[in-house]
């Protein structure tokens, strides 16, 4: 990623501009926590997971229910229906029921602020 002044980043190789949207504060997600927030319309929780925040889509991908009320450590989130874990980072469904991944959204950190790139 190539960066510029703003809340825009380059994306080296399609050349478009992500545009960062600011979500919360750090001290709205302490360390082990989740926060549910609202970007255009879309639920995304905010995990705060081995030492970063991760953003992902609050949306299980096997049963279509919200992942914020489940289980999130070491670096991964299950659903609270039928126990599928998702990893933070990449979305990638870790156990059955679920065998396609969840969306993730970049994350930046400027000062005290959580911005999600939308």
């Amino acid at each position: 990623m190539l960066e510029r002044p703003g809340n825009h980043k380059w994306d080296s190789e399609t050349l478009t501009a992500k545009t960062f949207v600011t979500v919360a504060t750090i001290d709205q997600v302490p360390a082990g926590s989740k926060k549910v927030v609202e970007v255009a319309g879309t639920e995304i929780v905010l995990c705060h997971s081995k030492d970063r925040i991760f953003a992902v889509r609050n949306l299980c991908s096997h049963a279509s229910e919200k992942l914020d009320g489940g289980q999130m450590k070491a670096g991964w989130i299950a659903c609270p229906v039928h126990g599928a874990r998702f990893r933070l980072e990449t979305g990638e469904a870790m156990n059955p029921p679920a065998v396609r991944p969840i969306e993730t959204y970049e994350v930046l950190i400027d000062g005290d602020e959580i911005q999600v790139a939308v």
